[in-house]
């Protein structure tokens, strides 16, 4: 016992902090305390100590102080496992249980007064006072994930907020009233749609309506407590019509119409479901401070707007709010079955940090029905949480009973502080149920017969807060009655207005933003566009990423990229794609314009063509020599991502959606791997103008090429994006030389309209001697939707219509054989086709036989099935490759004469 009999006159309170410490940092304690706590944990790994460790090891009482030390850290871990957060099933059980027992503790310690109690800022108290403590903090209404959290400061600060009032709010009568006049538009409003339109869909938010008092109390606490100023909501369809009438105020009437089916009176648009269109409007809070709110419109494709959200808010903060991500709060509602199985929701995560995607903290909330379309949440996840991903990124979790409407708006309170603070992801589990089918029509009690048993009993939030507020006596009866009369009269009202409506229109989307953007047709797409730039500023430019800033030191390979750069420009006059590339977005920068690029590897280049970022040698800085030119009026980013294709492209549409004087590109590591994207491409991307009349500029740049290297790096899939090609939703162009591709890039931003542009990128193409233009080309040329060739046009028997890079190989083919009758005409923009000056070229060919589609690509794809459906200037013939399920031959022998054959059938040649 002497060993330790130091222990007895030290502070117990004293140990319990020192403890702590040890816990969170060993290295921070004095190196004989840290022994004793060592020994202390080997000891007791297995939650007690035998008899005669206690015995000849450490005195009673300050082994008992331990123990309880250890019971709270226990609650800290392990309470969330043994809440009240479920308000229709009975919770899993869980063991070890928190029983004292299992801490070495015994009912007869209840009585005992442990100064152990003072880490949790209560003074010291007796055991049964610190397990009702901690049961009110950790296991009532709201469960807390955040022990795993690594910064000491954060853990603090958790333990510090959860300490005050036992976790639960204390309301004063107001406020309680604004959550039930939030809770009763909330249930009212479900309830009027349920008889008004029994079985239309609405995905209603019924076992969830807790969502709307909630969001409500987040919004006004971020603008009238934190000075945020804007917010981007992205959610999914459940719950979606409750909050755009009861958060973002859209006209009832409005609302009504589209339950109506009526017509959209925009005849140009083929509009959307009710529950997937978005909105915008301003909202002024106490104090005089507004609040711009953004809902994002969305499709049926679940987690696919918080990437379109995200890359909103981003946009947002780097060019509305100057980099102060405290300015405007990001928020995505998410569905429990989606946020556990959607992989692109782990893509997002993965941004909270990453420099080029992070939005300074989004507050998740997960309307947890417990169910997916009819499947349990047993066979949803492997996971014990639908919100474990937020440990990928040690984001802390709170679980929260949505029957209970005070806890809900505690937790968001909470949540929203701790956004603000440490400008990190936080989530919020909202535990509740849907009353019906995954949308009205549906019956549940197929897949749930005892689930929905529960349910049918159960009260709704609105009348258990009722109760509540009754029971207290904060309100009677009569102001219920009277709140929910009126506010059914209201509706009522606005019905029978919404019956005088002849059609429906959708409302703009960041109006604001897009005020100097007119929405235009397909003949405005093919107006031409000044793209030009003198050569006198473009050779300043390339002055400029051509030469070593002063006192920088680039690696050898990198210096020797730069004399090649000045010499193409300088000397020989013959400049290359990357350097092409380069001097658009140059010249782009010093018009005023800004310049984002993201995607895998976009700072080199997939293929070593870009090097717009280089490191200094000694330091290794980042250097982007075209911001280094003092001329500009605008910035260029570039982030290389992550591994991410869906995520980032909805990102880098986001930001495009949200910046239409940035010209805004993703491009694909290979074109190939687009499809790793292809919901965006799909429910966005090609769409969304149609779908909610949302302009769109950005630019995907997708490397595609046959150089034998086998099936994933070949084709992007032409086929794929001309199928969706329609009137006028974007611009798809396979450029051939590097003037038309400066020229495509500046038209894009030059423009007083906005489409996305899909650009086919070359490969080989990128360093071919023949793919090379003088600068002239580029400050006094212009977009070329087709390219004539310089043959004599009165020789000329067939010819062949082509695209990109198979050019060339048809070019050196035509070379070895002399063939002067054959003429090679080159359609870089596919879509839209530009039929009249298709036409003035075949015009210029009066002894023309045949017309052929020549593409490297398999017959089933390129872009053969297009030109015969939609050219209609002449029967075209096909020369291509067979029919194929791959794109292309693993081989390189086997690809070699397949491609060799495609070239022989244009030149009618048999080997």
């Amino acid at each position: 016992m002497d060993k330790f009999s130091f222990l007895n006159a030290a502070h117990t309170g004293f140990i319990g902090d020192l403890y702590e410490q040890y816990q969170k940092n060993p290295d921070t304690v004095e190196p004989s305390w840290r022994s004793f706590f060592q020994g202390y944990d080997l000891a007791n790994e297995n939650y007690s100590l035998t008899d005669e460790e206690v015995s000849v090891e450490v005195p009673e009482g300050v082994h008992k102080e331990f123990l309880v030390i250890d019971l709270i850290n226990g609650y800290r871990t392990r309470g969330h496992l043994f809440t009240k957060t479920n308000p229709v099933r009975e919770r899993r059980q869980y063991t070890p249980s928190l029983d004292i027992e299992n801490f070495g503790l015994s009912q007869d310690d209840l009585s005992t007064v442990f100064n152990a109690a003072e880490i949790l800022g209560i003074g010291s108290k007796t055991l049964s006072d610190i397990i009702n403590h901690l049961k009110a903090i950790y296991c009532d209404s709201i469960g807390v994930e955040y022990m795993y959290l690594r910064n000491p400061e954060e853990l603090k600060w958790w333990q510090n907020r959860l300490n005050k009032n036992d976790n639960h709010p204390n309301y004063d009568l107001n406020e309680k009233k604004y959550i039930l006049s939030k809770l009763n538009q909330a249930v009212g409003f479900e309830n009027f749609l349920q008889t008004k339109y029994v079985g239309q869909k609405r995905f209603s938010l019924e076992g969830g309506e807790t969502l709307i008092p909630g969001i409500s109390v987040a919004l006004r606490d971020a603008a009238e407590l934190y000075g945020v100023e804007e917010c981007v909501l992205g959610m999914a369809h459940r719950g979606r019509l409750n909050t755009l009438v009861n958060i973002f105020k859209k006209p009832v009437r409005d609302l009504f119409s589209e339950f109506e089916g009526k017509d959209f009176e925009d005849q140009d648009i083929d509009g959307d479901v009710k529950y997937h269109l978005g909105l915008t409007l301003s909202k002024a809070y106490k104090g005089g401070q507004k609040m711009k709110m953004n809902l994002v419109p969305n499709p049926s494709h679940l987690e696919t707007v918080a990437a379109v959200a995200e890359g909103i808010v981003r946009a947002k903060i780097d060019l509305d709010y100057k980099g102060d991500n405290g300015k405007i709060l990001p928020i995505i509602v998410h569905g429990d079955a989606a946020v556990a199985g959607q992989g692109i929701v782990y893509e997002v995560a993965q941004m909270m940090t990453l420099n080029g995607y992070k939005t300074g903290g989004t507050l998740h909330i997960v309307v947890n029905n417990q169910v997916g379309f009819t499947t349990n949440y047993l066979d949803a996840r492997s996971s014990t949480y639908c919100t474990d991903v937020a440990k990928v990124t040690l984001s802390p979790v709170l679980h929260v009973n949505a029957d209970d409407a005070e806890a809900v708006c505690h937790a968001m309170e909470i949540a929203v502080e701790y956004r603000m603070k440490f400008k990190k992801d936080i989530y919020i589990d909202l535990l509740g149920y849907r009353k019906y089918g995954h949308n009205e029509g549906d019956e549940p009690r197929f897949t749930q017969p005892n689930l929905y048993k529960a349910i049918a009993k159960h009260k709704n939030p609105k009348d258990i807060y009722v109760d509540k507020l009754i029971r207290e006596e904060s309100i009677d009866k009569s102001y219920v009655n009277q709140i929910t009369e009126d506010f059914k009269a209201m509706l009522e009202v606005e019905f029978d207005e919404s019956k005088k409506k002849e059609t429906s229109k959708i409302s703009e989307f960041m109006p604001e933003v897009w005020e100097n953007f007119v929405r235009k047709q397909l003949q405005d797409m093919l107006h031409p566009v000044d793209t030009t730039y003198s050569v006198d500023k473009l050779k300043n430019i390339a002055k400029i990423v051509s030469s070593v800033p002063e006192g920088v030191k680039f690696v050898r390979k990198a210096e020797r990229i730069l004399d090649g750069r000045k010499k193409m420009v300088f000397e020989t006059n013959e400049l290359d794609w990357g350097m092409a590339e380069t001097l658009a977005y140059g010249s782009l920068l010093e018009e005023g314009y800004d310049v984002r690029i993201s995607g895998e590897d976009v700072e080199r280049g997939t293929f070593s063509h870009r090097h717009a970022i280089l490191r200094d040698e000694i330091s290794e800085a980042r250097i982007n020599l075209l911001n280094t030119n003092e001329k500009n009026k605008g910035e260029m980013t570039i982030y290389n991502s992550h591994l991410s294709e869906y995520g980032v492209l909805g990102f880098d549409y986001g930001y495009a959606m949200a910046a239409p004087n940035t010209l805004t590109i993703w491009e694909a590591q290979f074109g190939d791997f687009a499809n790793g994207a292809q919901i965006i491409f799909d429910q966005y991307v090609s769409s969304a103008e149609d779908k909610w009349k949302l302009q769109n500029g950005l630019v995907v740049l997708l490397p595609h090429g046959y150089e034998g290297q086998g099936p994933e790096h070949s084709s992007a899939r032409i086929e794929r994006f001309l199928q969706s090609s329609a009137v006028d939703n974007w611009t798809i162009a396979n450029c051939s030389t590097p003037a038309n591709i400066y020229h495509l890039l500046r038209r894009q931003i030059k423009r007083d309209f906005r489409k996305p542009l899909i650009v086919f990128t070359p490969k080989s193409l990128l360093r071919h001697p023949k793919a090379v233009n003088p600068i002239e080309d580029l400050a006094n040329g212009t977009f070329q939707e087709v390219i004539d060739d310089t043959v004599d046009t009165s020789k000329v028997k067939k010819m062949v219509f082509c695209m990109g890079k198979f050019y060339y190989d048809l070019l050196s083919e035509r070379e070895k054989l002399g063939r002067e009758d054959i003429a090679l005409i080159r359609i870089e923009q596919l879509f839209p086709l530009h039929n009249k000056n298709i036409g003035k070229v075949m015009d210029r060919y009066p002894n023309v036989e045949r017309y052929v589609w020549a593409q490297e690509e398999p017959k089933n794809m390129g872009a053969w099935g297009y030109m015969l459906e939609r050219f209609e200037l002449a029967k075209l013939e096909c020369a291509s490759r067979d029919y194929h399920s791959a794109p292309a031959a693993g081989s390189s022998a086997r690809f070699k004469r397949r491609h060799q054959a495609v070239i022989d059938k244009v030149f009618d040649q048999e080997r």
